[in-house]
């Protein structure tokens, strides 16, 4: 039996992408269940496969899959559903199954109005998925009711069986890590919030559940092995316990994992040791659902934490040079004029290095959500649009589109004025051995305002000052690649090209087979004309096709053709 795991496209394009580009950990975990029950099965991230839409058949042809399990979230499930239809078109007999957060709560809405749907599995769905795809292969020689936390059709009424228990014991799912390749992993399941706007507490029950630390390391090593050496831990809230967290950053260090990691918590479950063990572990950025600087908004959100576990858990955070990110939600109920200069004041003091700020919106699952059905008597046909989300100022004749975008507006407008300042303002905790964490920390984000996505926003002045600024500072911590790369383009960039030489020579010196400072170092000593240096740097990485073509380059300056003959030809067999 062929199995197909599919993560389709969104209904919108998005700027930023990093949240959406990636298939849930669960699917793996689903994934890992199916293989280890000698299931074949394949995982296929078409999450862009609506730029090449003829690759849906071909592929779905060449697979020939018996079922296929979506993962669907709110703005993911016209996608499901349109490749889905093109499944059934194909292949009648094709089981399609819908599983994840929003088929979850929206079950009965997809069953009633989407015949190409055959089954929903609801909440958890590693067994439940398993279940029912030993039943598939089966025939009907048992009864599907029996089969908990599934829905289906039947007699042409949409039914569904029991729910199912959650899994106590997380420890007792396979590694997904033995069989695939991932960089999301998950150390907890739900949340020890109940933020009105969140579905995690609907959809994973009340109890945050853990692995054990020997679990999440294994997998973390697994993965490291494989040549995985950047991760995002997804949890909601990845320090709920922070022993846990301790030990965890501990193994890391004792197994030598030479990792670098992102992560999201909350900030009244963090604490200075805490930060301090996870920046040693390798973490280099954590964001904090901050929501707004109104206390009476964060009220309404049930967002449970007070205004100085904000200012403190920044300046920690900061303090020990891991890179504090900040979400803001802005048209929520009461929002004016003053509650968002509220937010606008927060952020002056806490200093957040990004923001993500995003419009109210309601979402299945959520008390919100669940508020305004019964305010507006709203049925779930409301998602037969093709609507990805309902943003809250819709429902709240207060507030006006117009008004949200300006507050929107407002708050990124000010905050990237205000960016300059916050970075002159940082200051890191004055221990030794962090040096090299502070330095590693100014370098990433003077790249960051060089050329990532700083770079790009035209709202922020003096950018390349800023990177300067940047690359400096780490300097004066510790020896850093990044930081002499960076000031060694940036002179370049003002063809100071005596000045680039002087610092990336510097970090040759440290750095003598780094193959960045190598190739900007030559390439300085080119526009100087002095082709025969510029060689000695380039001809170390003869396996570099971009070493190769400067190479070339330079032999035909120095008018020796034979051997730019010769190494032209060893940059073709490369391409």
């Amino acid at each position: 039996m062929k199995i197909l795991l599919i993560y389709p496209y969104w209904l919108e394009e998005r700027i930023n992408t990093e949240d959406v580009v990636v298939p849930p950990i669960g699917m793996y975990y689903v994934g890992a269940v199916l293989k280890e029950n000698n299931y074949d099965v394949e995982i296929l991230n078409w999450c862009k496969i609506n730029e090449t839409p003829e690759k849906i058949s071909e592929i779905l042809i060449e697979k020939k899959p018996d079922v296929i399990g979506f993962s669907i979230l709110q703005a993911n499930r016209w996608g499901g559903i349109e490749i889905a239809r093109i499944a059934k078109q194909i292949d009648p007999e094709v089981k399609i199954v819908f599983g994840g957060v929003s088929a979850t709560f929206l079950w009965k809405h997809f069953l009633t109005h989407f015949p190409e749907i055959d089954f929903v599995v609801m909440g958890e769905g590693e067994y439940t998925f398993l279940n029912l795809v030993r039943w598939l292969e089966k025939g009907e020689d048992e009864h599907i009711g029996n089969i908990k936390g599934i829905a289906f059709r039947k007699e042409g009424k949409v039914v569904r069986t029991k729910p199912p228990e959650y899994i106590r014991d997380l420890d007792q799912l396979p590694v997904p890590a033995k069989y695939f390749e991932y960089q999301h992993l998950s150390l907890t399941r739900g949340c020890p919030g109940k933020c009105t706007f969140c579905g995690s507490p609907k959809f994973w029950g009340h109890k945050v559940r853990f692995h054990s630390v020997d679990y999440f390391v294994e997998e973390l090593e697994l993965l490291y092995k494989k040549g995985i050496h950047f991760f995002y831990f997804s949890d909601d809230t990845f320090s709920v316990n922070k022993k846990r967290v301790i030990e965890i950053c501990k193994k890391i260090l004792e197994k030598n994992l030479r990792i670098a990691w992102n992560a999201i918590s909350r900030v009244n479950y963090m604490s200075e040791e805490v930060l301090s063990w996870m920046r040693r572990a390798g973490c280099i950025q954590i964001s904090y659902g901050i929501e707004s600087g109104s206390e009476k908004i964060r009220a309404y959100l049930n967002k449970k934490i007070t205004t100085r576990e904000i200012e403190n858990t920044f300046a920690d955070t900061l303090k020990y040079s891991i890179l504090p990110r900040a979400y803001f939600i802005y048209g929520s109920p009461g929002e004016t004029s003053e509650t968002i200069q509220e937010s606008i004041d927060l952020i002056k003091r806490i200093n957040p290095l990004v923001i993500h700020s995003f419009v109210l919106s309601l979402f299945p699952g959520t008390a919100l959500y669940s508020e305004y059905k019964k305010k507006f008597n709203v049925s779930e046909d409301i998602w037969l649009n093709r609507i990805e989300d309902i943003k809250y100022f819709e429902t709240d004749a207060k507030l006006s589109r117009e008004d949200v975008i300006s507050f929107g507006k407002r708050l990124r407008t000010t905050y990237y004025e205000f960016l300059p300042s916050i970075v002159d303002a940082i200051e890191f905790i004055d221990k030794k051995e962090f040096y090299p964490m502070h330095a590693d920390f100014c370098s990433r984000l003077g790249m960051t305002f060089d050329h990532g996505d700083y770079s790009l926003n035209e709202e922020i002045k003096g950018k390349d000052k800023i990177a300067e600024k940047l690359y400096s500072k780490a300097l004066k911590y510790h020896p850093d690649p990044r930081a002499f790369l960076g000031l060694g383009i940036l002179h370049q960039k003002k063809r100071a090209y005596h000045e680039s030489i002087n610092i990336l020579s510097k970090g040759v010196e440290y750095f003598p087979e780094n193959e960045p400072l190598n190739l900007c170092l030559g390439i300085s000593h080119m526009n100087l004309g002095a082709f025969e240096t510029a060689l000695s740097f380039f001809l170390k990485f003869q396996h570099s096709r971009q070493c190769l073509g400067f190479i070339v380059n330079c032999y035909h300056e120095l008018n020796d053709f034979e051997k730019a003959s010769a190494y032209q030809q060893k940059l073709e067999s490369i391409v």
